[in-house]
């Protein structure tokens, strides 16, 4: 599945929702009636930027929570402003709400050459469980991975044991088989980079993406 997150319209003429970054200053200043409105809007952290332009102006929102108007094809977008909460709310609500909530992820790690979890991470989970079921996902992948020491077969095979193993733990606690999807990526991809035949615990991993 993919999460579409990134651009909503809506009609006021017509609205643009571009979903970003976090920062809210306390400006009260009211959107442009009848126009069309673009807002850079709060998401996980990272801040990008859109641009809005027609053959009279151009501008650069580049601000968490910034907007400009465009009323008219023969009028410059307007120059970015700060949207309160509360306008955001009001005007892409709706829309915000429709937005499936961002992917929540474990890290599982294992012991030496083996499909075994390490103790720390055996405690883990039931959470894992508890997180399913809370956001009742139908979406989870779990990919297996292993550090560089040993042959490419083996492990291949050796991380596919481990995204097995936590899989059955999954479908025996309620999960049902056909909204996982598991991977084996062996020595590929690793969490810290390293020479070959390496042993490091941390590649030792099997890590689960719920959404």
């Amino acid at each position: 599945m993919m999460k579409i997150r990134s651009l909503v319209v809506l009609l006021s003429i017509f609205v643009v929702l571009v979903s970003c970054a976090k920062e809210v200053k306390k400006e009260e200043v009211k959107p442009v009636k009848n126009a069309a409105i673009f807002t850079l809007l709060s998401d996980d952290g990272e801040v990008g930027s859109i641009e809005v332009s027609n053959s009279n102006g151009v501008q650069e929102i580049n601000k968490a929570d910034n907007f400009t108007g465009v009323r008219d094809v023969n009028t410059a977008p307007s120059q970015p402003q700060q949207m309160q909460p509360q306008q955001i709310q009001e005007i892409f609500g709706a829309a915000l709400n429709a937005i499936p909530p961002p992917p929540e992820k474990f890290m599982l790690h294992f012991k030496r050459d083996l499909a075994e979890l390490t103790q720390e991470s055996a405690a883990l989970l039931p959470k894992v469980i508890e997180t399913i079921r809370r956001l009742q996902s139908v979406d989870i992948s779990v990919i297996g991975h292993t550090d560089t020491s040993g042959s490419r077969e083996h492990n291949y095979k050796l991380s596919l044991k481990r995204a097995q193993g936590v899989s059955k733990y999954l479908i025996e606690h309620g999960v049902e088989p056909e909204n996982l999807e598991i991977e084996s990526h062996g020595k590929d991809n690793p969490l810290i980079p390293t020479a070959d035949n390496v042993d490091e615990p941390r590649n030792r991993r099997v890590e689960i993406t719920i959404r």
